[in-house]
């Protein structure tokens, strides 16, 4: 099936174009943090000439613990990245987790986020879908790429076709998990542009815990096949390995994704949310470039059969 480019904001996603770059913060740390990142991002969009849309989460509703950050919530934030929109020129997206809150972020953002965890959501993706903006769906951890066919055809019934899918990683036993780079055309097939999350794919889930958290002996899988995990605060968090994301963002360009998402924070062992899956800000500009030279790369060659 032929795969429509989407328009978002001033910038477009599809086959043939430039590659789209899904950037920015986990989670809105800060008002004044939060337009210092973008406006570096929007420095990296000129100097590249990317097209890029700045992410951010005004509420990570699905945090593994109950105390853990979560962000200045749907109002506040919502001014926050209106204010990125208007300071920067970039477009914004973030996620939303129930159908109240899409119709406000549908005013602001150019493209609305339905998290993996929530993929399935009849309601969550057919409101998202009527709101009027692009749509981007992230595959759950848990669903096979094909089974996004679902999501597709939720959307086409509302009359939305401006969506994206994502393929950010599928479960593989506990705290771990794994990227099929096949996922990537197969998703294709259905019509849509596809993103990959680089970032959210090194994510250990709930590595920060475990049985040695409850008072159990720690398992073997922490202890042999995590040995480079890294967990965000106390042992109530997701860990993760930054190490990770240059390679599987690499490998997803040469697999010819229509584009990368990447978080990204100036300091990410301080961040309040996800900070071992975070690319160091510093470095971004590094991966960009060997991303540029490997899409080149395949742009030079003979297309791929389609």
């Amino acid at each position: 099936m032929e795969v429509k480019p989407v328009r978002i904001g001033n910038v477009s996603c599809g086959r043939g174009l430039s590659l789209l770059w899904i950037l920015g913060p986990c989670v809105i740390e800060s008002h004044d943090l939060t337009l210092w990142i973008a406006d570096r991002l929007a420095e990296l969009a000129q100097r590249y000439r990317l097209a890029v849309v700045f992410k951010a989460s005004f509420d990570k509703a699905n945090r593994s613990s109950g105390k853990s950050f979560r962000g200045p919530g749907l109002k506040e934030g919502l001014k926050t990245l209106a204010a990125v929109k208007q300071k920067t020129g970039l477009p914004v997206t973030t996620d939303v987790h129930e159908v109240h809150q899409i119709a406000p972020v549908a005013e602001v953002c150019d493209l609305v986020q339905v998290p993996a965890f929530l993929a399935r959501q009849t309601d969550l993706i057919e409101a998202a879908g009527r709101s009027g903006a692009a749509v981007n769906v992230k595959k759950g951890q848990f669903m096979a790429p094909w089974d996004m066919r679902h999501v597709v055809a939720k959307m086409a019934e509302v009359g939305n076709k401006r969506l994206l899918l994502t393929e950010r990683g599928t479960t593989f036993g506990y705290g771990q998990l794994v990227n099929d780079m096949r996922s990537i055309p197969w998703m294709q097939d259905l019509g849509c542009p596809v993103i990959f999350d680089a970032t959210h794919s090194v994510q250990m889930p709930g590595s920060g815990g475990g049985p040695s958290a409850t008072g159990g002996s720690p398992s073997a899988q922490s202890t042999a096949l995590q040995p480079q995990a890294k967990v965000a605060g106390p042992l109530s968090s997701s860990g993760g390995d930054r190490r990770m994301i240059p390679f599987l963002a690499r490998a997803a360009v040469a697999a010819g994704c229509d584009g990368l998402f990447l978080e990204t924070h100036p300091r990410p062992e301080e961040a309040l949310s996800d900070g071992p899956n975070m690319v160091v800000l510093d470095q971004l500009p590094g991966l960009i470039e060997t991303c540029l030279r490997l899409r080149q790369a395949l742009e030079a060659s003979d297309p791929l059969p389609s």
